[in-house]
């Protein structure tokens, strides 16, 4: 008979106890999944079973990480996922969060810049923690990103990024993401980008309605994110959801580019 026993096809003779498979495939395992609920090391297993047998604490090894991830993804997707190269221009409500999306499909790098620190303004929408405050963002967001997959090879530069210096920053990047606030940034990175896939954004503020934030093609190979018209001012400030909304279709573009789905 078969199970999936830690996301991987394993072959039974018989039935057995939770507890018998621990004790031959993981016996530091103290967490016992089965078909998705926490049971006793006495609940039998049988045909077609999902088992998790988890050590808390534990980071899986190179091998397991990656089998989780091409069970999640298909192993074509993953592979390709793997070899790519993301940079992502400013850390905020927006870059932090399309890294840590980034993050969990596996992409292979992310090169993150940004020369800001956290705020506590910044704990509305950004991916950071009170106990970060004061820290660099590409600092704690480094942190961040490695407590979700700690095998995404992050490289952080912690500086302003500028015509003179955007090419040595993010040019072994396969796609660009502009993450900025001043639209005066989004069009200089804009213009630095070139031939690059450039994923932007522009229209993102307050609690309008999410649905009119919208993929826009302008040219061969930008896309920009938003409604391209509501921008942060007094009583409209930017919030989680919306921003939120927009970070997660910046990086699905990110993803479809990758696969060659756009």
């Amino acid at each position: 008979m078969k199970i999936q026993l830690n996301e991987r096809e394993v072959n039974l003779a018989e039935p057995q106890t939770i507890g018998e498979l621990r004790a031959q495939y993981k016996p530091t395992a103290d967490v016992l999944i089965w078909n998705g609920a926490m049971v006793e090391p006495t609940q039998l297993v049988d045909e077609g079973d999902v088992v998790m047998l988890i050590t808390r604490g534990e980071t899986p090894s190179p091998a397991e990480f990656e089998s989780l991830m091409v069970s999640r993804h298909t192993p074509g997707v993953h592979a390709q996922v793997k070899q790519a190269c993301v940079g992502i221009a400013g850390l905020g409500g927006l870059g932090s969060a399309v890294a840590v999306a980034l993050t969990r499909m596996g992409v292979g790098k992310l090169i993150c810049i940004d020369f800001d620190v956290v705020e506590p303004s910044n704990l509305n929408r950004q991916q950071y923690f009170v106990d970060q405050l004061g820290a660099y963002k590409t600092e704690a967001l480094a942190a961040n990103l490695a407590r979700i997959n700690p095998y995404v090879e992050v490289e952080i530069h912690t500086e302003r990024i500028t015509p003179a210096n955007a090419h040595a920053l993010l040019g072994e990047a396969d796609i660009w993401v502009e993450a900025f606030d001043r639209p005066d940034q989004k069009a200089m990175l804009m213009q630095q980008a070139g031939e690059k896939p450039f994923v932007g954004a522009s229209g993102l503020a307050g609690y309008e309605k999410a649905e009119q934030i919208q993929v826009h093609k302008l040219g061969r190979s930008v896309y920009i994110v938003g409604d391209l018209t509501t921008g942060a001012a007094p009583g409209c400030g930017l919030m989680a959801p919306r921003v939120g909304v927009a970070a997660h279709m910046q990086a699905n573009v990110v993803i479809e580019l990758i696969l060659g789905a756009r």
